[in-house]
């Protein structure tokens, strides 16, 4: 028979609930070290000197609205992603990993999701619908350990199969916030406030372990492994110029002076790092400060940044650091005794059922599996490699990956060196003129700027920029130029806009890259615009039809063929077709036939003007050959000014030869006024980043110290000491890797 719960009635605030026999009171000792250590059980919620039912209350709520977010972009994208006209069709994803994993539990573990029941379009609408259910229910309270699990099971289920659509970290932190509340939810159909059902001392510690780790995992890595912006205290110039979604007040916050970026950079470790810190070991006032100062920190990056639920999820989960008495304490110093007394009166103090002994070392087993599990990513926080990471750790961490149970939260470790964005630009008259398909929300037209969306999460506009970034060769980004060349319904709603409405569809879409950076107030002031819009070159070849009607990439094969037939003039026409259809490679294969006269006669200003039209398109090829021809006076005039233009933007945007050429136009001394030490700056920047087996490569490391050599000599020892300072500071960033940091499918899960 199980024990009844016990009463207290001592006060009129409820005392410390009342203990089984295994757990004993404790009170604070004497000495700091033993009231450090009280300080950090009462923290962990190990002592039993509080209740937690109130903070519990608005948790699960808070939890249970995100997940309406969550699944309300599901419903409005899924089919669209992973239907099965989709972008990544679930049919094709499961037909390739039985194909990698032959054994069904193996195959499983890869891919933990109710799609394994089913996968078409029905199935992709019944779940996220299921998941919506759930989400309700936690909302209203019903059933709430249940509706957790099937909001954990549904979202996982997605996650683990459409993994290009997961790109960041909050997908994981859903996961494993869904997944520890279950214990410490109240049991039962409509529990209330679950006053007999408290939470376990051990469900309590893990709840604000996830909530410690979310904090200061975010502060630690900055520090330790992060971007350097973060160390020399210039990380706000550019956070809110690549972040997500930009808002008007992520402008406004840009072109702040930098004494107010140095307050949020304190903001930001007193937030991550101080404050999760002073949560532990200072009691309750320690816990206000955290709250205070992370929900501060959280507002400021939702209203600028717009990163989905991220910031709303963590600010609900910022309350797991309240109890029931801190609560009731702030009201009636707010002079609310109404509301002070209606949460005193609903608390009771109760001791937890004991539990049946399978069931509570099966619940001790998993909740410390758990905390195992997540020293992992605390060591990825503090620097230390993986593979440094002991076997133990490691290996089960492997093993479970894609439950996403335990995950690393590193928000913000790196940043962008600019915002690089792809768009999809379509031609109904082959290459002539081009139109544009607008995203919802990620910046495009320099003229708009995104609006306050979180904490709703726009997943395929968000996809798009991350793959775009952190992967140059991701094949997502050419599948949806194929689906909107094949005009597919599902595909196009994702997009603001058809540009082909009511006319002639496409024969080609190509997909075009641009830089952004935010205008200046004056700029604004003139012309409106809140981005500066550079074209940079195509990320990938353009998509046709080809004469039968079939999708293909545009490439130079079929010109190459005729090039070796030795028809030149077959070949230079069909060359000049494909660069006017959007296929770059033709014309710098066009450019290079003009140059050195292959198959046609040699045409300087026909060389010139190609590459020009690519420098103007962003290529950076074209910007450096342009360079070179303004250097040497191919189709035009000798104009070294123009040359050091062309190369410096050309080596802005990474093409390394151009740097080092334009290093060597200061050793021969043709840039006025002179200044060696940029020159030797150049040359020191292109010595340390010409490395590996690239011919290019080769040739400057086989030359530059020559180079660096002649200029060095006439300069003096200060200044080439202020050139190499300047070197490494422009190559500081050369050797973070974001792949410790941000995984392109899971950011933070291993």
């Amino acid at each position: 028979m199980s024990q009844k719960p016990r009463q207290n009635t001592s006060s009129t605030f409820p005392a410390a609930p009342a203990r089984v026999a295994a757990v004993p009171v404790l009170k604070p000792a004497s000495g700091w070290w033993a009231r450090l250590w009280w300080e950090v059980r009462d923290a962990s919620g190990l002592n039993n000197t509080a209740t937690y039912l109130w903070p519990r209350w608005l948790v699960l709520r808070a939890v249970g609205i995100v997940y309406l977010f969550v699944f309300g972009g599901i419903i409005a994208e899924s089919q669209a992603l992973i239907g099965p006209n989709g972008i990544a069709p679930l049919d094709e994803f499961f037909r390739q990993l039985r194909a990698a994993h032959p054994g069904m539990i193996d195959a499983l573990m890869s891919a933990p999701s109710l799609f394994w029941l089913g996968h078409g379009a029905g199935m992709v609408t019944f779940l996220g619908w299921l998941g919506m259910g759930a989400a309700v229910a936690l909302v209203f309270n019903l059933w709430p350990r249940l509706s957790l699990f099937g909001c954990w099971l549904v979202f996982l289920s997605f996650c683990a199969t459409w993994r290009v659509f997961s790109p960041a970290q909050l997908d994981n932190l859903m996961l494993e916030v869904a997944l520890l509340l279950i214990p410490f939810a109240p049991a039962g159909y409509r529990p209330g406030l679950g006053a007999d059902s408290p939470p376990r001392p051990i469900a309590i510690f893990m709840v604000r372990w996830l909530l410690f780790r979310v904090m200061f995992e975010a502060g630690l890595v900055k520090l330790t492994a992060g971007d350097p912006r973060w160390r020399d205290l210039t990380a706000m110039e550019v956070m809110y110029e690549t972040s997500p979604f930009p808002t008007i007040l992520a402008w406004y916050d840009h072109h702040m002076p930098h004494v107010y970026h140095l307050f949020e950079i304190a903001l930001t470790f007193v937030a991550e790092l101080l404050a999760p810190v002073a949560a532990v070991v200072a009691g309750r006032r320690g816990r206000w400060l955290a709250i205070i100062s992370w929900t501060a920190f959280q507002v400021g990056i939702q209203l600028t940044s717009n990163f989905g639920w991220l910031n709303t999820a963590s600010i609900g989960l910022g309350l797991l650091w309240l109890d029931d008495r801190m609560l009731a304490d702030a009201a009636a110093k707010l002079r609310l005794t109404g509301l002070a007394a209606f949460l005193t009166a609903r608390v009771r103090a109760l001791a937890p059922q004991p539990l049946p002994r399978w069931q509570r070392y099966s619940l001790r087993g998993a909740l410390w599996l758990h905390f195992y599990l997540t020293l992992f990513f605390l060591a990825k926080a503090c620097g230390i490699p993986p593979a440094a990471v002991p076997k133990t750790i490691a290996w089960p961490v492997n093993q479970l990956a894609e439950f996403r149970m335990a995950n690393g939260y590193y928000l913000y470790a790196l940043f962008k060196k600019e915002r690089y964005q792809v768009e999809y630009e379509g031609s109904n008259d082959g290459g002539i003129t081009w139109r544009t398909y607008e995203y919802r929300y990620m910046p495009q037209d320099p003229a708009r700027i995104c609006g306050f969306i979180a904490p709703r999460f726009e997943r395929f506009d968000a996809t798009i920029e991350i793959v775009a970034w952190t992967d140059k060769k991701a094949r997502l980004i050419p599948v949806v130029a194929t689906h909107l060349l094949a005009r597919n319904p599902e595909v196009m709603r994702l997009f603001r806009n058809d540009p082909f409405a009511g006319d002639r569809p496409p024969t080609v879409v190509r997909m075009h890259g641009y830089r952004f950076t935010f205008t200046d107030p004056a700029t604004r002031e003139k012309t409106g615009r809140f981005w500066n819009k550079e074209p940079a070159g195509d990320y990938a070849p353009a998509v046709y039809f080809d004469e039968s009607g079939q999708i293909q990439e545009a490439g130079i094969d079929e010109a190459d063929a005729v090039m070796r037939s030795g028809d030149y003039a077959a070949g230079v026409a069909l060359f000049a077709r494909q660069f006017q259809a959007g296929n770059i490679a033709a014309g710098y294969r066009l450019a290079d036939m003009y140059s050195r006269g292959r198959g046609v006669r040699p045409d300087p200003d026909r060389t010139f003007a190609l590459y020009k039209t690519l420098a103007d398109y962003g290529e950076t090829g074209g910007e450096h050959n342009l360079a070179v021809c303004y250097e040497y006076g191919v189709g035009t005039p000798i104009d070294y000014a123009l040359a050091a233009y062309w190369y410096g933007r050309a080596a802005e945007h990474g093409y390394l030869f151009a740097g080092y050429n334009l290093g060597l136009m200061h050793v021969k001394d043709l840039i006025r006024p002179r200044n060696d030490v940029e020159g030797l700056t150049r040359l020191l920047v292109a010595k340390a980043r010409a490395k590996g087996d690239d011919p290019m490569h080769q040739f400057i490391a086989g030359d530059v110290d020559a180079q660096i050599g002649t200029i060095s000599a006439r300069m003096s020892a200060a200044d080439v000491a202020k050139a190499r300072r300047e070197a490494a500071e422009r190559v500081k960033d050369d050797n973070v890797t974001p792949v410790l940091l941000l995984d392109p499918q899971n950011n933070g899960g291993f």
